[in-house]
């Protein structure tokens, strides 16, 4: 539901203030250090609140489906993770009507929470036929707060011992959530990435998972991957890109079945269309090749 205004891309910032934006959202600096880095790249009226502003989500704008679209049923839902935080909630979309047993998706946030990109990625999964699971790390901190800032703060304060165990147990609610049939797979984005990494190794019941700019998991956790694998990387991704090297060695030393491609030009995060680092073109060709994987691999 996009406005009138020309859509801003990532060419109409300097790529300094790429680089520093991506720092601030990965916690490598704060936003003063954002905006004391960006301040020499603001000219012609233009403050680095500005440009911040501007690379920061617009969540309404970007949204696909509607949270009360017809086609779909969505609820959230709590259930116990004994060995991660005692509880977690998952946000769950589905269509509506179903002719029978369909396939499970799990949905990993980026380090922010489940916030409203990705509850429409979820609405988006379910109008493609499959059950879409999406967990909310932060719950056990009150869930996502409904400021990114304040997201990405609250996550520094995760133990992520007790969070991956919270995602491995919501990987075996998903398996088994009524209307299942039994088929599982895992898409996940930056941190989300690394996560459905994390799960490919941890879960051989997971049957495909697709990792958006996701960091490698440990090489000696590798072998144990069962799952057929979509490696989605970005052009311009020097932290995430620099882990693929030894994750591919292992991979084919595993035998893994996996695919991967990088997409020209595209910036991390390219399939986030709620921010100037979207890439419309790769992010539909890497969506449609996300869904084309799940169709042929998790359909009975």
């Amino acid at each position: 539901m996009a406005d009138d205004k020309p859509r801003l891309t990532a060419n109409d910032f300097a790529p300094e203030v790429l680089s520093l934006f991506d720092k601030y959202v990965h916690g490598g600096i704060d936003r003063r250090g954002f905006l004391d880095g960006a301040a020499r790249f603001a000219v012609g009226g233009v403050t680095a609140a500005t440009l911040l502003e501007a690379l920061s989500p617009k969540f309404a704008q970007a949204q696909q489906v509607a949270p009360g679209d017809v086609r779909i049923r969505t609820e959230s839902v709590e259930f116990d993770s004994p060995k991660g935080y005692g509880k977690v909630r998952a946000y769950v979309a589905r269509p509506a009507r179903a002719s029978g047993p369909l396939p499970v998706v799990l949905v990993v946030h980026e380090n922010r929470g489940l916030n409203p990109h990705i509850e429409d990625i979820a609405r988006r999964l379910a109008l493609a036929d499959f059950i879409a699971v999406a967990p909310d790390a932060l719950f056990p901190l009150g869930g996502y707060p409904g400021d990114e800032d304040k997201a990405r703060e609250l996550f520094t304060k995760l133990d992520q011992a007790k969070t991956q165990e919270d995602f491995v147990t919501a990987a075996a609610f998903a398996k088994g959530i009524a209307g299942s049939n039994g088929k599982l797979g895992a898409v996940g984005f930056c941190y989300g990435g690394g996560m459905v990494n994390t799960l490919a190794a941890r879960v051989p019941e997971l049957v495909a998972g697709v990792p958006f700019y996701g960091v490698a998991p440990p090489a000696d956790k590798v072998a144990g991957i069962k799952a057929s694998l979509l490696l989605v990387y970005a052009d311009n991704d020097e932290r995430v890109n620099s882990t693929f090297p030894g994750f591919d060695a292992a991979l084919k030393a595993a035998n893994v079945k996996f695919e991967a491609v990088k997409y020209p030009g595209t910036q991390h995060g390219f399939n986030n269309d709620t921010t100037p680092r979207y890439d419309e073109a790769a992010a539909k060709q890497a969506w449609a090749r996300t869904v084309a994987l799940f169709n042929r691999t998790l359909r009975v």
